[in-house]
């Protein structure tokens, strides 16, 4: 009896310890969600340390973002609502920021690297959270319906 116990005890011991590594693993953002302060929060940080100086502080962008610079590339849009980030749906932002503009396609030249060795998925989820949460009401609801396929 108290080896079938201590069997049983060892099996619940063992299935919440597999609960608990798969509700951590699950805790990860797998899309942005701007509603979470946390995740933004988590997001505002990474973005300050990898995007900011590019894309400016106040997600501003860099001076004059829709004329080509003498170098033939484009300045760093903003990503707050004046820029054009919202046009394009999570897993887009997700895959540019991945991979970078050159990774998508093919022989284009831009400043923005890849991010994918210096990044998490993890984090950056939270970087678009945190952009899409400065966004207002009305370009978020844009960008859902482009998530969800809708015009």
């Amino acid at each position: 009896m108290i080896c079938a116990m201590r069997g049983f005890a060892l099996a619940v011991a063992a299935a919440m310890s597999l609960a608990a590594t798969a509700l951590a693993a699950g805790d990860e953002p797998a899309k942005p969600d701007p509603n979470d302060p946390a995740l933004v929060a988590r997001g505002k940080v990474a973005y300050d340390q990898h995007c900011a100086s590019c894309h400016g502080a106040k997600l501003e962008g860099q001076p004059n973002w829709q004329k080509r610079l003498p170098n033939g590339r484009m300045p760093a849009p903003p990503h707050g609502p004046t820029g054009h980030a919202w046009h394009h749906s999570d897993k887009q932002l997700f895959d540019v920021t991945k991979i970078g503009p050159a990774g998508l396609i093919p022989g284009y030249r831009s400043d923005m690297p890849g991010f994918k060795e210096i990044l998490s998925d993890a984090e950056i989820w939270a970087v678009l959270s945190y952009i899409e949460s400065t966004w207002p009401p009305e370009i978020r609801e844009r960008q859902r319906r482009m998530n969800a396929g809708k015009p």
